[in-house]
């Protein structure tokens, strides 16, 4: 069963940043090999689609965070990211990590607090 495990989580004041990882745990996987996404869950909403990329590169990203977030991996750290900046409070979410084959949304993590506030 692939798992993730996210990091870097936090609270920020409005107009700063953090950079979310997310590395795979129990059976082997490369994440470059896979479809892989941040969602997010505001409080009392349904989970949305923040960013995503998949095996070949190629990115994509909600409106509501284009210009802002930018997702990437570390093929060598085996590792991804979400580089969140220009934070609003309505980035106010957990945000979760999430992989498959061909489209993100099959195998999750457990998710991170980001909470944006002054």
């Amino acid at each position: 069963q692939v798992q993730f495990v996210e990091s870097g989580g936090g609270v920020v004041q409005p107009g700063g940043s953090l950079r979310l990882s997310c590395v795979p745990s129990g059976i082997s996987v490369r994440v470059y090999t896979m479809a892989m996404g941040w969602y997010r869950q505001p409080p009392g909403k349904q989970r949305e689609l923040v960013a995503s990329i998949v095996s070949g590169g190629a990115t994509n990203y909600a409106d509501s965070v284009k210009g802002r977030f930018t997702i990437s991996r570390d093929n060598a750290e085996n590792t991804m990211y979400l580089q969140m900046n220009s934070l609003k409070p309505e980035d106010t979410a957990v945000y979760y990590c999430s992989g498959g084959w061909g489209q993100p949304g099959h195998y999750w993590g457990q998710g991170t607090q980001v909470t944006v506030s002054s």
